[in-house]
């Protein structure tokens, strides 16, 4: 296991790919999970904070397609975290995709097992507008299940909205979105694409991690997964993310 988180570490640092880790090595999720919590560790101790997590695979479609009957979870990490309306440098990433979520952010400790979509809604201090920036270190997005959870869930930066609104606010499974590309609108959704409403993978993701003996700390950020499919990005490219009720969130990549 500690050879593949150290392959996956060379491959973000270095940006060159590796093939597929699963098929060679009959790695589990167990394994995987233990494979991307050496490489938090490494990132910890290297200096980097983490600020909150994300939660994949909150569509039946993509379950479906891993075979899988539960999402996933991956770490975001302080140097992560991109301005609205700011850039992304495209050479800092391998294979990006840009994915529209509704943030949430806590007020205060989720602590599982038992948590529940209520218990989510009262513990935010806000939810916002958001983009995940989702990259692969496996060559050519050829992943499994595993691959994903080892390479931290396929994390790679996030961009918050700056309206932040009460949870309570709105209905947020009616939450409708829609996705602009270079000015042409190429996706739609709506909140109750993850998992019936965005609170259930935070609740979720909170009794998960208690089978670690971990919590969703105070002041965490917790990406819920995407309202629609993943859209690639290259250099040139500007995202915009229109929320109904919580406002806008762009990204332009060079």
């Amino acid at each position: 296991m500690k050879e593949i988180a150290a392959r996956l570490e060379r491959a973000e640092r270095d940006r060159v790919a590796v093939d597929p880790q699963a098929a060679s090595s009959a790695m589990t999720a167990a394994d995987a999970y233990r494979i991307q919590m050496l490489n938090v560790d490494r990132r910890v101790a290297s200096g980097r904070k983490i600020v909150g997590r994300k939660v994949g695979l909150t569509s039946i479609a993509m379950q479906k397609m891993f075979g899988v009957n539960e999402p996933d979870f991956g770490h975001l990490f302080d140097n992560m975290m991109l301005a609205s309306g700011g850039e992304c440098r495209i050479d800092s990433l391998m294979l990006p995709r840009v994915e529209p979520e509704i943030a949430f952010v806590l007020a205060r400790e989720l602590r599982g097992p038992g948590v529940t979509r209520e218990d989510v809604i009262a513990a935010a201090e806000y939810v916002t507008s958001a983009l995940e920036i989702i990259d692969t270190r496996i060559r050519d997005w050829k992943i499994t299940l595993a691959d994903t959870i080892a390479d931290n869930a396929s994390s790679a930066r996030v961009v918050l909205g700056a309206e932040k609104s009460s949870p309570t606010a709105y209905d947020l499974a009616k939450v409708g979105m829609t996705l602009d590309k270079n000015g042409t609108v190429v996706e739609q959704g709506v909140g109750a694409a993850v998992l019936g409403h965005p609170a259930e993978p935070v609740a979720w993701l909170a009794n998960k991690l208690a089978e670690f003996g971990q919590t969703l700390a105070a002041g965490s950020i917790i990406m819920p997964g995407a309202l629609c499919r993943a859209v690639d990005v290259a250099a040139g490219d500007s995202i915009v993310a229109r929320f109904d009720n919580l406002g806008a969130v762009s990204v332009r990549f060079v």
